[in-house]
């Protein structure tokens, strides 16, 4: 009982901390002490979660997630101090990226999970899955591609459609949402590579929705990129009932253009 109730109470103390530290991110006179103040939520959430019973995270499972810290903030740190000024879109659009490819990436293991047996999920699980899948593949690729763009890598017509562009990309959008009405109503029963083709299909159109887009209006759609990390983020954490996750996820989901 009282493990649920510092656990609870680390995860709010951790949300408090995480939403103070990005509102003084709005003012280059108070950013540096937001970063930090974030910093230390998340740090409280993820020991929270860690520890949190619910969880039931293995013995093994704890050397790779310390290893995964130590990895993601040494590389972190150290591109954070190479950064120019001129070029954080960038790296704002690499991390909204990556954060994209999390939900992905758990939002295709429970899948896997769910096939196997190990877990059941009704149907309004399944909707949450599959649409932190599709928002979360958009951010992910979509980001990377602006990325490139905003280093002049990739030209402003790269995988462009001439004239049609926007209905191939209703077209796209449309067979992402019949795959997934199939797998949403099939649950279990419907076959692996539907939900696959799912996920293949949802990184793809990231690519093809930021491809028309010209390099100038890049950090607008940074943004926008960033709202749909978020909400992913937020979509998960429905899945895993987690409030850190929520409230992180849906505070990041609201728009900031640059």
């Amino acid at each position: 009982m009282y493990t649920e109730f510092y656990i609870k109470l680390s995860y709010l103390v951790g949300s408090l901390a995480f939403v103070w530290g990005l509102r003084l991110l709005s003012s280059p006179d108070s950013a540096r002490k937001g970063n930090i103040i974030a910093g230390f939520g998340m740090g409280i959430a993820i020991v929270a979660a860690m520890l949190d019973p619910d969880y039931l995270v293995g013995s093994n499972n704890y050397g790779w997630i310390v290893s995964g810290v130590i990895v993601g903030g040494v590389i972190g740190a150290t591109w954070a101090r190479r950064v120019q000024m001129t070029a954080m879109p960038q790296m704002v659009s690499i991390l909204n990226g990556f954060g994209g490819a999390c939900a992905v990436v758990l939002g295709v293991a429970e899948f896997i999970h769910m096939y196997q047996g190990d877990r059941f999920y009704g149907s309004t699980e399944i909707l949450i899955l599959l649409f932190a899948i599709l928002v979360g593949g958009i951010a992910f690729t979509g980001s990377f591609l602006a990325f490139g763009k905003l280093e002049g890598w990739v030209k402003d017509n790269f995988l462009v459609v001439p004239k049609v562009h926007h209905i191939f990309n209703l077209s796209l959008l449309a067979a992402i949402l019949i795959l997934s009405g199939i797998v949403y109503f099939q649950g279990a029963d419907s076959l692996f590579w539907l939900m696959v083709a799912m996920t293949v299909l949802s990184l793809y159109y990231g690519i093809s929705f930021v491809a028309p887009i010209g390099g100038a209006d890049m950090p607008v759609v940074i943004s926008l990129l960033n709202s749909f990390s978020g909400i992913s983020a937020a979509a998960a954490g429905l899945i895993y009932n987690n409030q850190f996750m929520l409230v992180g996820g849906f505070w990041l989901g609201l728009p900031a253009p640059f």
